[in-house]
């Protein structure tokens, strides 16, 4: 996958930021988001493929992005599809750090050092290039606008962005009711982008651990795995005191 294009995960983590405060907007939901964009982008990229509510690799060949072929990877040891909405619903840790991270590696965000209550060390972003952020706000507000099927990778972003509450930081107030809602109606024309959308709500509502398959296919008895979302999931190396002193204020 060439980096000449921004992933989904990336350009999702651009719109959250807020450019007043440098903090994400929604943060919680956010990393869910953030897992759920990243299995678009696979499929996008033909490494894994819907089926039902369940993700199956059918191609694990690398991708070339580091943060993603990990996915990738957790996702073929499996063996079996798994549920969508285990999966986003998984424990994970710092999603949204590596991605920033990432993101200041690459010159598209800036991180400036603050402090909380004086004493706890903070870390802000200042998107560098506003005009990146613009673009991808672009895109969105076009599909709004003019309501013209969006393309496959837009009208996936613009269901994520629902469905982790980004609606109302994007088009705030009672002027932007219509909108938000038009966003919320964009989610229909990516059938990958919708199943994930859908499983990030589901996680929200408290509805992991619901089974949408037929009891029957799971067996007599038996209940939905609980130790399934902790396994396949993309999991983030811990880091070291050093960088784990450094906060994300939100």
């Amino acid at each position: 996958m060439g980096r000449s294009r921004r992933t989904l995960p990336e350009e999702l983590l651009l719109l959250a930021l807020d450019p007043a405060t440098g903090t994400t907007a929604q943060p919680q939901s956010l990393d869910l988001g953030l897992a759920g964009a990243q299995l678009v982008e696979l499929a996008l990229a033909g490494r894994i493929a819907p089926d039902g509510d369940r993700i199956a690799v059918v191609q694990p060949r690398p991708t070339g992005d580091p943060t993603l072929d990990c996915a990738l990877e957790l996702l073929r040891r499996r063996g079996a599809p798994v549920r969508a909405v285990h999966w986003i619903g998984g424990p994970r840790l710092g999603l949204r750090q590596v991605y920033l991270a990432h993101l200041e590696r690459c010159g598209m965000v800036a991180a400036v050092a603050g402090q909380m209550c004086g004493v706890l060390p903070t870390t802000r972003y200042q998107a560098t290039d506003n005009a990146v952020t613009r673009e991808i706000r672009g895109r969105l507000d076009s599909a709004i606008r003019t309501g013209v099927p969006p393309d496959p990778r837009t009208a996936a972003l613009a269901a994520l962005a629902h469905a982790v509450g980004l609606g109302k930081h994007l088009y705030p107030g009672n002027e932007g009711r219509s909108s938000r809602s038009r966003l919320r109606d964009l989610i229909r024309h990516d059938p990958m982008g919708g199943l994930v959308a859908h499983a990030v709500m589901d996680v929200q509502n408290g509805a992991a651990a619901q089974p949408r398959r037929a009891p029957a296919q799971a067996g007599p008895g038996v209940r939905p795995a609980a130790a399934e979302p902790a396994r396949g999931v993309p999991m983030q190396p811990r880091r070291g005191a050093g960088a784990m002193a450094r906060a994300v204020v939100h």
